[in-house]
């Protein structure tokens, strides 16, 4: 009884300070609002077309270009603009069709289009793309030419019109593709997913080491000196103590996780598999908490230590920044974090939709990690205890 009631206080002390609530609970929900916003989701390139459109030829490779999966179409009215949209990276690329498009190709000569775009891996690909869309229309002209030299067609329209109506019946080259070991990439992600639950474990240890700070307040006022000077033993203090993070954890997680589904719809997975990495890292979060509590002797140290502490070990755990796009010896730096492992659990369940079973490599890493700083954190305060 004395464990739950020095666990609830906790809590109850958490509630009525309104900065600790908005950084809790309000802050989280904002940045995981702000970065699914701008980072998450799957990407469509805008590629920008200076174009008049004035002939069927011209209008057909537009209507090819559009109908290209995950490209988006945006006109633009002039070839400076266009340069200026693309330098500002308000476009990914653009074509300039020139004028008189068709009636070129039609009196027999050759149009050269114009492809703006950086020097960038994601613009080169681009330019793959539109080149290929080119390719399909400029092979399509060159078998009217053809029908035309070789007197098949009295001029270029009847040429174009035998060259269409022959296309569907030629023998197209299929390719069929097939994926060697397991795919790295995340599939299904919605926009928010991947934000919500980094910044939920983000968050979840920046609050627990926060947290510390209320457990040296309580030394420095005394009130651990009371409570021993009542029937309350040691075991159950340090039981209240450890409880008391471990529910702000645990409604933190709750409230996160219950927002985010319903406010962005994000969607987290295996609930089995989501209880188990939560919890766990929840004990990791609150062991943290109280051994950061017991080390140092007033809140200004142990304030500066943990804000640096709980944003370093996130951003090094990829919280902030995915862990793919860390190199082989980064990733393993990086998996000495608690928050590493859970990313990587998430990853699994979200991404891939797995079940609680194939992440069971990452639950027994957090269960360590859980289990060590939980038991260092139990000596370090009885210690403190006995010493007050």
């Amino acid at each position: 009884m004395r464990v739950l009631t020095i666990a609830t206080t906790n809590v109850r002390r958490l509630f009525r300070i309104r900065t600790a609530l908005f950084f809790s609970f309000g802050f989280p929900m904002l940045l995981i609002l702000v970065l699914g916003a701008t980072f998450g989701g799957s990407f469509t390139p805008r590629l920008g077309v200076v174009s008049s459109s004035s002939g069927p030829l011209e209008q057909a490779l537009l209507m090819q270009l559009r109908q290209t999966p995950h490209l988006r179409i945006v006109s633009v009215g002039s070839h400076g603009s266009l340069v200026t949209q693309v330098a500002r990276g308000r476009l990914d690329a653009g074509l300039v069709v020139p004028p008189g498009y068709d009636t070129t190709i039609t009196s027999g000569g050759d149009v050269t289009l114009s492809y703006v775009a950086k020097l960038d891996q994601s613009s080169q690909r681009l330019g793959e793309t539109v080149r290929g869309v080119v390719a399909t229309q400029a092979a399509l002209l060159a078998a009217a030419r053809f029908a035309v030299s070789e007197r098949a067609a009295s001029d270029f329209s009847a040429g174009l019109g035998l060259a269409t109506s022959t296309q569907p019946r030629l023998v197209a080259v299929s390719v069929s593709q097939s994926v060697a070991g397991k795919a790295r990439s995340l599939t299904g992600i919605g926009q928010f997913d991947e934000s919500a639950w980094t910044e939920l474990l983000l968050f979840l240890f920046l609050t627990a080491l926060n947290g510390g700070l209320a457990l040296i307040e309580t030394r420095r006022l005394g009130i651990e000196r009371r409570m021993l000077s009542t029937p309350t033993p040691t075991v159950a203090i340090v039981g209240g103590e450890m409880l008391g993070r471990m529910l702000i954890g645990a409604i933190q997680a709750v409230v996160i996780i219950v927002g985010s589904a319903v406010l962005y719809g994000v969607q987290w997975g295996q609930p089995v598999g989501v209880a188990a990495v939560v919890g766990l890292f929840v004990l990791v979060a609150a062991g943290a908490g109280i051994l950061f509590g017991t080390l140092f002797a007033n809140e200004q140290q142990a304030g500066g230590v943990s804000l640096l502490a709980g944003l370093g070990l996130a951003a090094l755990g990829g919280c902030m920044v995915p862990l793919e796009v860390f190199s082989p010896t980064m990733k393993r730096v990086a998996h000495l974090t608690p928050h590493a492992w859970a990313n990587d659990a998430f990853a699994k369940l979200v991404g891939h939709h797995a079940s609680v079973t194939a992440i069971g490599s990452q639950l027994a890493v957090l269960g360590v990690f859980a289990g060590a700083l939980l038991a260092l954190a139990t000596w370090q305060l009885r210690k403190s205890l006995v010493q007050a």
